[in-house]
């Protein structure tokens, strides 16, 4: 674990843009025997944390953000090739995001953990049209649909995607993940949609594809879009 000096420290550099100084602190984390998994999980993650909670209570500014988000996905970038990969456990991921930079940034820490973890990843990020997702998807039949969202307004292109996948059933064995800020606000929201599996950190979701694979949703679960369906009919 880092000392709340330690963190502090970084969150600082991070946000002033202070390249010099954040890649020193990864740097004697790293001589002090941290591990790259350990840097995600300790060091980065929370930091991620902290930035993005005090940005949407606006008590960071713009350019802060920005500084802080950029230099961050630098230095987990950097972290990603010291990784130490488990044997391959021959199960794809395929993953998309949320439309903001913050969001790839919180998905790619989740990524390498997962592809550390010894799953074959493909990252999309953000911006990429539902329709594209499903040509992907039924084309390649990745084992697992990683969704990543932080933001509510993210949520009625997500549940439309998993509402459709369901509907077409040409994957009936792929898992669907969700990850992000806006399920850790809101509990239960990850089950109400109709996920199969969630989690709150990168290593929680590493450990939870890994230990429930067979895992899936079940229809009373879904709540969201119920009552739109009902209309529908």
């Amino acid at each position: 674990m880092f000392s709340e000096r330690c963190l502090e420290s970084f969150f600082e550099s991070l946000i002033a843009g202070d390249r010099t100084k954040a890649r020193q602190v990864v740097a004697d984390a790293r001589k002090q025997g941290h591990s790259p998994e350990a840097l995600i999980a300790d060091l980065f993650w929370p930091t991620y944390n902290t930035i993005d909670r005090l940005y949407r209570l606006h008590e960071l500014g713009c350019i802060n953000h920005h500084m802080a988000v950029r230099l961050l996905r630098v230095l987990v970038d950097q972290n990603a090739a010291h990784l130490n990969c488990s044997p391959t456990r021959s199960k794809t991921v395929f993953a998309v995001c949320g439309p903001s930079e913050s969001e790839e940034l919180a998905a790619q820490m989740a990524l390498d953990m997962i592809e550390g973890s010894g799953f074959s990843v493909s990252f999309a990020g953000s911006k990429i049209a539902n329709d594209e997702v499903l040509a992907r998807v039924n084309d390649e039949k990745p084992d697992v649909l990683l969704l990543f969202a932080a933001a509510a307004e993210d949520l009625p292109s997500l549940r439309a995607l998993i509402d459709t996948v369901r509907e077409i059933g040409s994957c009936p064995n792929m898992q669907i993940a969700v990850g992000g800020g806006v399920f850790n606000r809101a509990e239960g929201l990850a089950e109400e949609i109709g996920a199969d599996v969630w989690a709150t950190t990168p290593m929680e979701l590493a450990d939870v594809l890994i230990s429930e694979p067979s895992r899936r949703a079940i229809e009373s679960q879904r709540t969201v879009g119920r009552a739109r369906k009902r209309r529908a009919a």
